[in-house]
């Protein structure tokens, strides 16, 4: 016997919660108007300084200048698919996209990062490129211009801070404004040093550390996006001590076909099959499985198949070691996922 719970509601999503339908207990994606605020207020301190940083670093011969105000094209970028992507994800969901737009952040994010790979390896070239051949550089200029870079940065992240950081594009925005932060401070040290001392290769030398962040925050998001797109468990989540804790309570023989995965940022979804013992309530089971994964693993779109062991006694439950091949009659699921989980020691 299978539980199958279904209310009719089409403004929203139709996924099964612990009550037995809607979505009580979990939000989704971002908040939509204070967080708009804060992002815009950062976006226009960012921008502003940017095309002011480029017109410097052409004047003062700094690449360190100008891979900074890369850097923060980037994060305008971030910000304005964020921006976009609240807007987008914000839309109901309905027709072919059953859960809506939800994954146009995880977009935006994934070409934030790749944005941010391309930029680091053009400005690794011409640091390397300016450490073997250095130019003159305008040392008050890269000074002065980075101190600000200093304030600017620190008051755009204190705005970001403000919004729902739970959003992959908030988060990396947040996260490449503190790198820019840091390179900035890098950059303000290469013009002390060109400034008192002549050293012209301090300049590429704070480049080559700005690409550095450039790599790492953008590899961050490559891979945090590309773990959403190929349906991976959500980070620091085990399906498989999942499984075996839904297998552990009472009037549960057995759970397979577990698959666990992220819609969108702060959006898990799960799905599983469970077996009951013959008799067994399957909508009791159901509601007690769906509430204990809300509260223990956030996980508020849990779809559960319920159904009872077979009548045939003789037939023997699945083999835990096993897939259920075309000659097994009594197997419940002809092409299972995953290991079986069943209560007390085995192996997956």
């Amino acid at each position: 016997m299978a539980d199958h719970t279904h209310d009719h509601d089409h403004g929203g999503e139709g996924s099964a919660a612990p009550d037995g339908g809607g979505h009580s207990g979990h939000a989704h994606g971002v908040a939509a108007d204070a967080d708009r605020r804060w992002l815009t207020l950062a976006l226009t301190l960012i921008a502003v300084f940017m095309c002011a940083e480029v017109i410097v670093g052409v004047l003062a011969n700094s690449l360190a200048l100008v891979s900074d105000a890369a850097h923060m094209l980037t994060d305008v970028a971030s910000i304005v698919l964020a921006l976009v992507a609240m807007r987008l994800a914000a839309r109901p969901a309905k027709g072919r996209y059953t859960y809506g737009l939800k994954r146009v952040e995880i977009l935006s994010a994934q070409a934030n990062g790749l944005t941010l790979l391309l930029l680091s390896v053009w400005l690794a070239y011409e640091s390397i490129r300016r450490l073997l051949a250095p130019p003159e550089v305008t040392g008050g200029l890269v000074l002065i211009t980075a101190l600000v870079g200093v304030v600017i940065n620190l008051a755009a992240t204190w705005a970001i801070s403000k919004a729902n950081r739970t959003s992959m594009n908030v988060e990396g925005a947040y996260q490449h404004i503190l790198t820019d932060l840091f390179g900035f401070i890098a950059t303000a040290i290469a013009g002390a040093v060109v400034l008192f001392t002549g050293f012209g290769r301090a300049d590429a030398i704070a480049s080559l550390l700005v690409v550095a962040l450039m790599l790492r925050a953008g590899y961050g998001l490559v891979r945090d996006s590309g773990r959403v797109f190929l349906e991976a468990a959500p980070a620091g989540m085990d399906p498989d001590a999942l499984g075996d804790r839904l297998a552990s309570q009472d009037t549960v023989v057995e759970v397979h076909d577990l698959h666990v995965w992220q819609i969108t940022s702060g959006q898990n979804a799960l799905s599983a099959h469970v077996l009951v013992p013959s008799g067994g309530d399957c909508h009791a089971v159901r509601r007690a499985l769906q509430h204990l994964l809300l509260d223990e693993y956030g996980i508020g779109h849990a779809t559960l198949q319920v159904d009872h062991v077979t009548q045939d006694t003789e037939a023997p439950l699945r083999d835990i070691t096993r897939q259920p091949q075309e000659t097994d009659p009594d197997a419940h699921c002809d092409d299972a996922h995953g290991p079986v989980h069943r209560p007390g020691p085995h192996e997956h």
